[in-house]
Parts: C-alpha cells; sequence; structure tokens
C-alpha cells in the first residue's frame, strides 16, 4: 500500500495499536526545558527512574535571561528556582544538560536541528507545541502536555491519536520581499487559525523545495497556528547537506545506513491524504497580521478590515473584539500604523539567515524605537558576532542580547509596557501575549527591521536599501 511520510514513520514507531484508536508509540527523543518541572517531580513521588536518559535532552529557554549567562542574571527568584530546578534534574537524572554557561546553549527548537538531535525518520517530543519546528528535518515532531512527558520520562512510550494527514502545496516564484515568514503567515491566513485542527500537515511543492532548511523549519514552526499538531517537510538533498558533521547526527558508515533510510522517507506518489490545500507563491506579498491570532494576516499595502464586510456573525464579532483590543480603525491603511517596540528574536525567527536580514534593512538607517535582538541560541549569536551582525545592528541603534525566548514568551525579564504596539518575529500575537494590554504585530525579521527604522509598520520593498546593498 503506498503511505505518506507520516505513515512510515508512525507505523516504524507504533509498538501496539488500542482499540480505541490510539497507538503506543516508542519515542526516538525527548526534548526537555525549564517548565518541565512538574513531570520530573511526578517521576520523583513515584519513585521512577527516567527510562532513556541518553535519549533525553535538556536545556533552559523560556525563563533565562538574555542580559546574561549567569544564573544569577535572571531577576525574579520564582524564574531562577525553575533554571536551577532543571539543572538539578538533569544531573541527578543522567541527563544530557545544554546549561546555560554551555556554547550550545539555545532555545529548545532552535538547538534540535543546529545539533542533530532532530533527523529524519525520527519521532521527537517536547511539552511545547513548537517541537513542530523540527518536522523540517523530516521528523515527526510532536508537542505533548506534561503529563505526557512524564510517561515518555518514564517510559520512552507515549499512546497517541493517530491524526488525519493534509498536504499543503506550494508552487510558484516568490516575488521580491517575500520570506518564509511571509509564506507562514500566508498558509496560517488561508487555512485559518483552526483550519488543521486534528490533522498533520506535510508541507511539498515547489517553493518548498526552493527553501533553505532555516525557512523550512519558520514554515514548521508555524504550522501549529493553523491548527495543525505536527508540520513536516520530506527530506532531501538540502536536508543531508544540513545534518552534515552535526555533534548527534550519524557517521561514516552509520551515517549511509542512514541516508539509505532517509530515502525512503518521502510520500509515496500515488498515497492519498485526508485534506489537500493549494497557495500559489506568486501571489504571496510581505505579511503583518492586524488582529489577535496568526491567521488575522493580510499583505503590508492592505488597509485594517471591516467586521461589517463579514457575512458570519461570528466571524464579526471576533473581528470586532479582536480590533477593539488592537485600538485600531477599519479602512485605516497598515502602513500608517504606529509602534512602539520592535522585536527581532524567537524560535520561530532567531536563526542565523534570519538575524542576516534583519541587518541586511538595519544597516541603512537608524532605529526610532526601542528594538531588541535576541538570536535563538548561543552558536547563532556568535556566528552572527563573527559576520559582524552585531555591530550593524547596534550601530544602528537596536539592543543585541544572548539568546533565548525573550519577548515572545515575556515571562523571562523582557516585556513590554502596557498598551505598547510591538513588531515582532514571533509565533503568536495572542492578547496579552507580550505583556498586559501589549498589541503584537507578526511579521518577518526583514518587515521588523524596516519597521524600527520608521517608526511604523512599513513596506521593506519600499524602503531604500531593503535587499541590496545600501
Amino acid at each position: 500500500m503506498p503511505k505518506t511520510m507520516f505513515d512510515k514513520i508512525w507505523d516504524r514507531h507504533t509498538v501496539v495499536g488500542g482499540g480505541d484508536g490510539q497507538s503506543l508509540l516508542y519515542i526516538s527523543r525527548h526534548m526537555v526545558y525549564d517548565s518541565s518541572f512538574h513531570s520530573f517531580e511526578f517521576l520523583k513521588r513515584r519513585g521512577l527512574p527516567v527510562k532513556r536518559p541518553d535519549q533525553t535532552f535538556a536545556t533552559a529557554d523560556h525563563f533565562v535571561s538574555t542580559l546574561g549567562r549567569e544564573i544569577s542574571a535572571i531577576e525574579d527568584p520564582e524564574s531562577r528556582h525553575v533554571v536551577d530546578l532543571l539543572h538539578t534534574n538533569a544531573r541527578d537524572c543522567g541527563i544530557p544538560l545544554i546549561g546555560l554557561d554551555d556554547p550550545r546553549q539555545g532555545i529548545i527548537h532552535v538547538i534540535g536541528p543546529e545539533l542533530g538531535i532532530a533527523q529524519p525518520g525520527l519521532l521527537l517530543v517536547c511539552a511545547d507545541s513548537h517541537i513542530s519546528t523540527l518536522g523540517a528535518l523530516g521528523a515527526l515532531a510532536i508537542g505533548i502536555g506534561h503529563a505526557e512527558s512524564t510517561h515518555v520520562l518514564a517510559t520512552q512510550t507515549l499512546w497517541q491519536n493517530k491524526p488525519k494527514l493534509m498536504r499543503v502545496t506550494l508552487a510558484g516564484t516568490r516575488p521580491f520581499g517575500v520570506t518564509a515568514k511571509d509564506i507562514a503567515l500566508a498558509i496560517v491566513s488561508t487555512i485559518g487559525v483552526s483550519g488543521a485542527s486534528g490533522h498533520a500537515i506535510e508541507f511539498a511543492g515547489s517553493t518548498i523545495r526552493g527553501l533553505s532548511m532555516e525557512e523550512r523549519m519558520t514554515v514548521c514552526n508555524m504550522a501549529i497556528e493553523s491548527g495543525a499538531r505536527v508540520g513536516m517537510v520530506a527530506p532531501d538533498e538540502t536536508t543531508f547537506a544540513y545534518l552534515d558533521d552535526r555533534p548527534f547526527a550519524p557517521r561514516g558508515t552509520g551515517r549511509d545506513r542512514a541516508l539509505a533510510y532517509w530515502r525512503t522517507l518521502p510520500t509515496d506518489s500515488d498515497a492519498g491524504f485526508d485534506a489537500e490545500v493549494s497557495v500559489d507563491a506568486g501571489n504571496i506579498a510581505p505579511m503583518v497580521t492586524w488582529g489577535i491570532t496568526p491567521g488575522d494576516a493580510l499583505p503590508i499595502n492592505s488597509t485594517v478590515p471591516d467586521p461589517t464586510a463579514e457575512r458570519d456573525a461570528e466571524s464579526r464579532t471576533a473581528m470586532s473584539q479582536a480590533l477593539e483590543y488592537m485600538d485600531l480603525t477599519p479602512g485605516a491603511r497598515l502602513t500608517d500604523i504606529a509602534i512602539d517596540r520592535v522585536f527581532i528574536g524567537s524560535c520561530t525567527n532567531g536563526r542565523i539567515e534570519d538575524l542576516r536580514a534583519a541587518a541586511q534593512v538595519a544597516r541603512c538607517g537608524r532605529a526610532v524605537v526601542p528594538a531588541l535582538v535576541v538570536p535563538g541560541s548561543t552558536p547563532v549569536k556568535r556566528q552572527a558576532e563573527a559576520e559582524g551582525l552585531d555591530r550593524i545592528f547596534i550601530d544602528a541603534g537596536f539592543e543585541w542580547r544572548h539568546s533565548g525566548c525573550s519577548l515572545c514568551v515575556a515571562i523571562n525579564g523582557d516585556t513590554c509596557v502596557p498598551g505598547e504596539r510591538c513588531a515582532s518575529t514571533s509565533n503568536r500575537n495572542y492578547a496579552h501575549r507580550q505583556g498586559r494590554g501589549v498589541r503584537t504585530h507578526l511579521m518577518s525579521p526583514a518587515m521588523a527591521a524596516a519597521a524600527a527604522l520608521t517608526g511604523h509598520l512599513t513596506d521593506v520593498r519600499r524602503l531604500e536599501g531593503a535587499g541590496r546593498e545600501c
């Protein structure tokens, strides 16, 4: 029978199928972070050891300070305790720890691919939905709850319902100024924030094939924002080249065997999906959100939508509530919206290619509002500094920080002032996400840098120097 990539990985990891439609899955690798203390506490109460500490990887990211790598840099005592607790739990359980002082430290969804922990065909889990980022390598990466994380720690297995399958195909040439973030926002706005609920998404098509690995990660990261549990891209030569010499990737004859398996993973040509969505990449423009979900996204040259034009009463009410929170007037041009702050970073857009794109714009002027740049990992930070990107940002008035989740979650000392409007490269623009009453507009790193230079939402294609040497 022809199989999809998802089916191939799912079947390979199925231990037993239950009569209620669930399957017991063997977990290849489990990633834990500073919010995982609940799971470790339960294990201790039950006197249970970690089943496979060698296949469990720990790092702190949500609660860490971006002002320094010392744990003392974390000002909030509770946050400092949570980070310290992860270090203690990892040490006591024999789990590989990528600690604050480790040169490999970073956001868990950034270092997973960076270190080669994520590989094609593996089934990885983490108690954070954006583990879907790792699906860009042809892995099956599932976000789980803390109770489920406890089960994995104790047994290295997990009961799961098999989702339906959706294929999102993108074809066409990307127009000038269109990035992976714009593609991701266009997909979410097309499908809707619940349009892929109960599904695993495979991204396919010539446009996806033309993306770099880091761009594919951005697209898979945002799959969750359409309601999907999983986002995946079939592995190819781009994937294999990316994994070369990664610390946890196979080498020598082991790599030869892995490659032979990896090449069998792409979906069979005659395999079927439960749902199909097609998007013409040639019609995508630089995107920005106007509301309080990632699906509330429009091309930057659009105007704020009018709820009265919406026929569905429920949608009309949701739009009105979103505009009230965002303090926007229907019909206003998006490019007329002034912003108070800029955030460039997160597991969505904190990789080296993202920082290069933002720096290319930043070098063309000077920030007129506070702008924060937070690399996704310490290796990204060091590479950016080796390339001189940090100097470009600093000279342009941007603030350069250490790695961490930072303003994406705003639970680590980095937060906006209540009522501020923030241009952000993160993945969620929910009400109060970046602070009480904060209004968030999602966009690409280049668009965020352009907003920092102008003080308002800006079409980066119109900014002098954007996309070329200044």
